[in-house]
């Protein structure tokens, strides 16, 4: 029978390797990017579109599943979102074209509700102690998972076709379906409640909106009446959004618990991370696949591109499992501060000394010490921050957000990158330069609004209506 074990251990194990799972997916598309486009004969834009879809996804099915499993139970929530996962996997492995690729991408976001979900269920089975330090191992997982995918693309194109990033995915997904069902305890916490659809479909709205002129609006031409008009699109349903969000009785996203100084500034900064990470994973790999033809870039092969990227995942990995253990001594605030310091130094060293791949696997190791040390402590702080009841939604909205600015991100690189072409239709190195120029701001800004994090010093136990009510002003 399902939830039959009272091991906090194997529970902790199988989130694990559901968390694993899909943050590999996220970035294991990344490095075959340009096979992609050759085999399915379409364009460099449309082909960013296979990852930056499952990002535009994940984004809106975050926040809706995370409602749903903190009213109906996270186990089974969990597992809805498996079941869609997988079947994204197969449908994206037996793609015929681009369309259904980047459809079945848009089905596969679904599962990014495997973060919000997991943190959720860790919170209410292990003991409010171990609460941070447990966290901070899952995020460590999550973000050494998204570099694992990088580096183990290369040899699975190579040796089993790029059709098999989806193939063996929707294996290991299954059986961590099987694995929830059988494993994981139902939720003791659950809150009456019910979802607000309007709002649902007024956030894919105004992201969407958003997202296409951003991808496609040098090439309709930024003055274009299309451009301006997605643009205008989406504020107008941005402010719909956050209307109907304010005046809901049952809100997407609880304004008012967005609203915490630790909340906001620790989400505002997880969207420029978001930016940042996605990024790199997406065109770092793509700047070592150029032909040396182009005067730039190593013509490396997909698996050479994911080993240079295998610093990242090692320092990525060590400062991730050690930020819980380092909180006491060095508070989840510094090692978010420190962690963007660290991501902003990377970005320019990058944009300055690409001309080695011993350049590109050191500037790759620092922004791996950064996104590791801060991705974890992020996580803590809005557990810290939240009550019990709140911990699906708000970690569910600080995963969409860091999520959002992937998409935002991966969507300008794309642009800057694809609208700095040579005569022989290769990228120009000025549009790789640019992108980390513009990812070193994101980063000096994201260190500017962790220093104003509030320093938390204990965790939220419970609903303090009147205390919450007095942190807001």
């Amino acid at each position: 029978m399902p939830g039959n074990t009272t091991s906090p251990r194997l529970t902790l194990a199988v989130l694990a390797t559901v968390v694993a799972s899909f943050s590999m997916l996220q970035s294991l598309v990344s490095p075959a990017l340009p096979v992609i486009q050759h085999d399915l004969h379409t364009t460099p834009s449309t082909v960013t579109w296979v990852f930056t879809a499952l990002l535009l996804s994940v984004s809106v099915a975050t926040p809706l599943l995370g409602r749903i499993g903190d009213m109906h139970g996270k186990e089974r929530t969990l597992l809805i979102a498996l079941i869609a996962l997988a079947v994204g996997c197969l449908l994206a492995a037996l793609a015929p074209n681009i369309a259904v690729l980047i459809g079945a991408r848009v089905l596969q976001g679904v599962g990014g509700a495997v973060f919000p979900l997991s943190f959720g269920i860790i919170r209410d089975e292990f003991p409010s102690e171990r609460v941070p330090s447990v966290v901070g191992v899952v995020s460590a997982i999550i973000a050494a998972g998204g570099g694992l995918g990088i580096v183990l693309a290369g040899p699975i194109v190579q040796s089993l076709g790029w059709r098999w990033l989806f193939w063996i995915p929707m294996v290991v997904i299954s059986v961590s379906a099987v694995m929830v069902r059988r494993y994981v305890p139902e939720s003791p916490n659950k809150v009456p409640g019910r979802i607000d659809w309007l709002a649902a479909t007024l956030l894919s709205g105004w992201l969407v909106a958003l997202l296409l002129p951003l991808s496609a609006g040098r090439s309709w031409g930024w003055g274009s009446l299309l451009t301006i008009g997605l643009f205008a699109a989406a504020v107008v349903l941005l402010i719909s959004w956050i209307t109907v969000e304010l005046r809901s009785r049952n809100p997407l996203i609880d304004m008012r618990m967005m609203r915490l100084p630790a909340v906001w500034t620790t989400n505002l900064v997880a969207l420029l991370f978001g930016a940042a990470m996605f990024a790199v994973y997406a065109f770092v790999p793509q700047f070592m696949q150029i032909p040396k033809a182009a005067g730039f870039g190593f013509g490396s092969s997909v698996t050479q591109a994911g080993l240079l990227m295998l610093p990242m995942l090692v320092t990525m990995a060590i400062t991730g499992s050690l930020s819980g253990p380092l909180a006491p001594r060095f508070h989840v605030k510094a090692q978010v501060v420190w962690g963007s310091a660290l991501i902003l130094v990377a970005a320019l060293a990058f944009a300055e000394f690409h001309d080695q791949p011993w350049q590109v696997a050191l500037s790759t190791a620092l922004f791996g010490v950064g996104l590791g040390l801060a991705y974890a402590s992020m996580t803590s702080l809005i557990v810290q921050s939240v009550p019990r009841e709140q911990t699906g939604v708000a970690t569910g909205m600080n995963a969409n957000i860091r999520t959002i600015g992937g998409s935002i991100g991966t969507a300008l690189a794309s642009s800057i990158i694809t609208g700095h072409l040579q005569p022989n239709g290769l990228p120009a190195e000025s549009g790789f330069t640019d992108t980390f120029l513009l990812l070193s701001t994101f980063a000096a800004a994201a260190v500017l609004l962790a220093l104003a994090i509030p320093t938390i010093r204990h965790p939220r136990p419970t609903v303090a209506e009147p205390a919450l009510e007095e942190l807001v002003g």
